[in-house]
């Protein structure tokens, strides 16, 4: 089969593309000479592994002979995986959301040989439909207008960048209560009292807004939602795990691809859930998510791959792919696996139809097909999910995109260690401890780390957010297991974020280093990933503390008085870090061995807690706790510590005392 130059990179999506017919060439200095030699203006086509919709446009168009034909003559096609160059991503998805109103993957640009934007869109059919040109269509009609007059179009996009290189990006704030209670007020209105979650379809899981919910004193909503989204489809109740939305607003039909950040997120939102209600259920998330990540997800040597695909081969046809084939069932299918009355309880159980269970369907996808969903007691079902499970095993799998990305392993890094510290599953932060040490010993080169690592190869600049991630990742490792390691390998990634990162008042998201990356950009909105600024400055806040460095503090403060001005629902991370800014950081030091006192800290929710054990290398930073007594837990202020806690009960008391800064800075009563 012929291939491109795609057949030379490590992605996994570039790799999908390497035997199209377009002559793509993967984003770089090559690909720009001869879009400058050659006078033609660039094709960018951005998207990645799993995305249903680039699945789509590759088959209708990139493997179409006729188009790949007008592509090739008139222009110099580039492919960019956007999960391994999320820079490159942000500056033609500004773009096309200015001159569009909206976004989304794949991602379509059409850039001058200087690398300006003057046309761009998302997915384009091959004919006219949806309401929308058909690509070939537009392919002709930008070679005529570039034909006829290329330097109108290079005046006007230059013009673009000129006015996207001003975008500031955030906007200035201060840290108030107002910001808080603005921010909770909203979410509480936008939220559904039905089927959790906030406002109607499609339904994404935002981590990031439950765990400002939980500092807001707000349990509820985030522990209904959860149980909620844990009943509906767009809970794998076979293999668990989360997929990455619902198209309902009832969580039922999801979205099938599964996202390590989604999993990630959601077993740290378990975790902290649990210590605020005690609820038991949130414990058995928090477990189906571990199971599924470290059966599927995790690599020999330790690192988490990033996604499964939506699409997968069909059982009935492998040649052919559709969305969710390997999930859903068909009734007779059950029927056939299982003993009737087993079947009866579980069809009951699990909405399972004769007709199908899918009543939205506008692309036919799921006819006579059933989304398992839990809608009644699925008490005694075990064997019968064990069944399933074993059967659809045998089914052809979707596409693992199997490269390690260093941020959201950062993330599962850290859900582990927080997801450990309430279940004291050993083999939880043994597992982030593995992958801990795979992204030292691989991705961290030449004292600066790198962005993705696949089939033995770590390349590719980090940016902010993998920074941001794993500091966060080590240091939730060191509270939960005491080994300093991990404590100062994430000052050592601090400070070599603060060099590389750094603007006066709020870190950039790229390095600067790339002349191709017409933007550097300060990003600030907590979507479906926190942003590497809120992450950066929650990480300050807890080392001014743990390594008693004052100067991180205020260089938190300066990130959100730059960033923090925006609407408060597009910022609940930064909110997090406002609230941990009003509250009272609590100190707790543990001395010598007591697994019991350790224990009772770790049934408790408190946002603003360091966890601190007295060793050599934390003396260095607190010499204060030189000498103190061993076998006691120690509340401290600043350098002063109340006497030491001995007994379990007195704990117990001393940390209900406690002030709930979140609720009343939040909800202000």
């Amino acid at each position: 089969m012929k291939s491109n130059r795609l057949a030379q990179e490590k992605s996994p999506y570039l790799l999908q593309h390497a035997h199209n017919p377009v002559d793509w060439y993967p984003w770089g200095q090559t690909a720009f000479d001869k879009a400058r030699q050659e006078h033609k203006p660039i094709f960018l086509s951005v998207g990645y592994s799993t995305c249903h919709w680039c699945h789509v446009m590759e088959r209708e168009s990139f493997e179409n002979e006729a188009i790949a034909s007008v592509l090739n003559e008139h222009f110099v096609a580039v492919k960019v995986d956007r999960e391994e160059r999320p820079d490159i991503d942000h500056v033609y998805m500004t773009f096309v959301q200015a001159t569009t109103g909206g976004g989304g993957w794949p991602m379509s640009v059409f850039l001058t040989p200087e690398l300006a934007p003057f046309f761009g869109g998302t997915y384009f059919p091959p004919e006219p439909r949806y309401g929308s040109p058909g690509f070939k269509q537009v392919l002709l009609g930008i070679a005529r207008e570039w034909r006829e007059d290329p330097l109108a179009i290079t005046t006007s996009a230059q013009r673009v960048v000129g006015a996207l290189q001003s975008i500031g990006g955030g906007s200035s704030g201060k840290v108030s209560e107002k910001a808080l209670k603005e921010g909770y007020r909203y979410f509480a209105s936008a939220y559904d009292p039905v089927h959790g979650g906030f406002e109607g379809a499609p339904k994404f899981p935002r981590p990031v807004v439950y765990s400002f919910l939980l500092r807001s004193g707000d349990v509820a909503m985030t522990v209904t939602t959860l149980k909620k989204m844990a009943r509906g489809g767009i809970h794998d109740a076979l293999g668990g795990g989360f997929h990455r939305y619902s198209v309902d607003e009832a969580w039922h039909v999801p979205h099938f691809e599964k996202m390590l950040y989604d999993q990630a997120q959601i077993l740290t939102t378990c975790a902290e859930a649990w210590q605020a209600s005690g609820d038991g259920e949130m414990l058995d998330i928090a477990r189906d998510v571990v199971k599924y990540v470290l059966r599927d997800m995790r690599a020999p040597e330790g690192g988490f791959y990033s996604a499964e695909d939506a699409d997968s081969p069909r059982p009935d046809n492998p040649a052919e792919k559709s969305e969710g084939a390997f999930y859903v069932w068909e009734d007779r299918e059950v029927l056939d696996l299982l003993p009737e009355e087993q079947y009866r309880k579980f069809a009951t159980a699990y909405d399972v139809r004769p007709d199908g269970n899918v009543r939205h369907d506008p692309h036919g996808e799921f006819a006579d097909k059933n989304v398992l969903q839990q809608v009644g007691d699925a008490d005694g079902l075990e064997e019968a999910r064990r069944v399933l499970f074993e059967a659809r095993s045998k089914r052809p799998r979707p596409h693992l995109d199997d490269k390690v990305l260093t941020s959201w392993n950062g993330m599962m890094i850290g859900a582990l260690a927080k997801g450990c510290e309430v279940t004291e599953e050993a083999a939880w932060i043994k597992a982030g401890e593995k992958a801990a040490t795979f992204l030292w010993d691989h991705l961290w080169v030449e004292g600066e780390l790198k962005r993705r690592y696949r089939d033995g190869d770590a390349g590719i600049d980090a940016v902010l957010d993998d920074y941001a991630h794993t500091v966060q990742g080590y240091l939730n490792l060191y509270e939960a297991g005491f080994d300093s390691t991990w404590l100062v390998r994430a000052v050592e990634l601090q400070e070599t974020q603060d060099r590389l990162f750094w603007g006066e008042d709020a870190y950039f998201d790229t390095n600067g280093r790339d002349p191709s990356v017409l933007l550097r950009g300060r990003s600030d909105y907590d979507g479906a990933e926190p942003s590497g600024n809120s992450v950066a400055a929650l990480n300050l806040l807890r080392l001014a503390e743990l390594v008693d460095r004052p100067s991180w503090r205020a260089r938190a403060e300066k990130i959100v008085a730059t960033l923090g001005g925006r609407t408060p629902a597009a910022i609940p991370n930064m909110l997090c870090a406002m609230d941990w800014m009003l509250g009272s950081v609590t100190h707790l030091v543990v001395a010598g061995n007591v697994p019991d006192l350790v224990r009772v800290i770790r049934r408790h929710f408190i946002p603003h807690r360091v966890l601190m054990k007295v060793d050599p290398q934390v003396v260095k930073w607190h010499p204060y706790l030189e000498g103190v007594s061993e076998g006691a837990v120690y509340l401290c202020e600043g350098r002063t510590c109340r006497p030491p806690v001995r007994d379990v009960a007195a704990l117990e008391t001393l940390l209900k005392s406690l002030p709930k800064e979140g609720s009343a800075h939040a909800r202000g009563g």
